[in-house]
């Protein structure tokens, strides 16, 4: 059975933020742009974002490099085959989100904060090691440089999510020195209209951390599950698809909403985004933010602890018996 194709995008679930006002560091910006994300969060937790500082031309460089990775062949690829610490290649049929019956069809590369390359093992404050690629020297400096600009949006965006529920601004932000955040640029194959719908690039699922800031290409693909279905969140160019992870959620007692999504290529040709997934330190840890008279939902844990637990459940390298 094909998928159901998902409505188109509805501005009133995923709205368009303009949150240029954030890079003054004015806190009445801040309270005016947290109110529009915060109606986002309560809603479906998805929405984009405009105006944010990021170059396009290093966005495009970006991409450009992304594609000339996935176009390598497989043997290039795999000299960088993900490592323990979930950083490097991870090849097709590696990942399987708890949703889905069948591995994802993609491809993907994952970097973090650039510490340890070459290390065998993390560093002292956890930090792993990254894996770059000798075919594509330019990669390494490229990425570092946009892991660097799009946490500092996200940090933006923590600023203005803990004021709009009457925090300090800090709050989410004020223990990030080594941030645990990662990148990872995806390859999606193309995928036949007719396949059934066990099938996904990625199958529905929710994120894990705090923010996930995704820069796709003009393809399409990404679906959000609304109150009424799914809803296509169709690409805007200049703009990052933002959504609440999981942790984030947990953080604010589930005020914010970590929604379900799901990727479905069903272009003819294949897709490329970027995702940069904000987090605070290994050792930050997270204790629900309550409001007047209400019990925490969640005990506190660390954000390396549960980041890490879910990693082990949806990546199948994970799951294969030591040698």
């Amino acid at each position: 059975m094909a998928h159901a194709t998902a409505r188109t995008i509805d501005v009133a679930l995923i709205p368009v933020i303009d949150i240029s006002r954030l890079a003054t560091g004015a806190p009445d910006a801040y309270a005016a742009v947290g109110a529009e994300m915060l109606a986002a969060a309560e809603a479906t937790g998805f929405f984009y974002v405009r105006n944010h500082g990021v170059a396009q031309s290093l966005i495009d460089q970006v991409f450009d490099t992304s594609r000339a990775f996935f176009a390598a062949d497989v043997a290039q690829k795999q000299a960088v085959t993900v490592n323990p610490w979930h950083r490097g290649f991870i090849k097709a049929g590696e990942a399987k989100m708890y949703a889905g019956s069948r591995p994802d069809l993609k491809e993907s590369f994952i970097w973090g904060l650039d510490t340890a390359t070459g290390a065998a093992a993390p560093d002292a404050s956890g930090i792993p090691p990254n894996q770059w690629p000798d075919f594509l020297p330019a990669m390494r400096p490229l990425l570092n440089q946009y892991f660097a600009q799009a946490n500092a949006v996200g940090w933006r965006l923590l600023r203005a999510f803990a004021t709009s529920i009457d925090i300090d601004a800090d709050s989410f932000i004020r223990t990030i020195t080594r941030p645990t955040s990662r990148g990872s640029i995806i390859y999606y194959p193309p995928q036949a209209p007719e396949t059934d719908g066990e099938q996904f690039g990625v199958a529905p699922h929710t994120d894990w951390g705090c923010l996930t800031l995704l820069y796709q290409d003009q393809t399409g693909g990404l679906e959000v599950r609304g109150r009424d279905g799914w809803v296509a969140a169709a690409p805007i160019p200049g703009t990052y698809v933002v959504n609440v992870g999981d942790l984030l959620a947990r953080w604010t007692n589930d005020r914010f909403q970590s929604t379900p999504h799901r990727v479905v290529n069903r272009s003819g040709h294949q897709r490329l985004s970027c995702a940069v997934f904000v987090d605070p330190d290994r050792d930050t840890v997270i204790a629900p933010v309550t409001r007047l008279g209400q019990a925490a939902r969640h005990a506190p844990v660390t954000c390396g602890d549960y980041v890490q637990s879910r990693f082990d459940a949806a990546f199948a390298y994970r799951q294969k018996p030591a040698a």
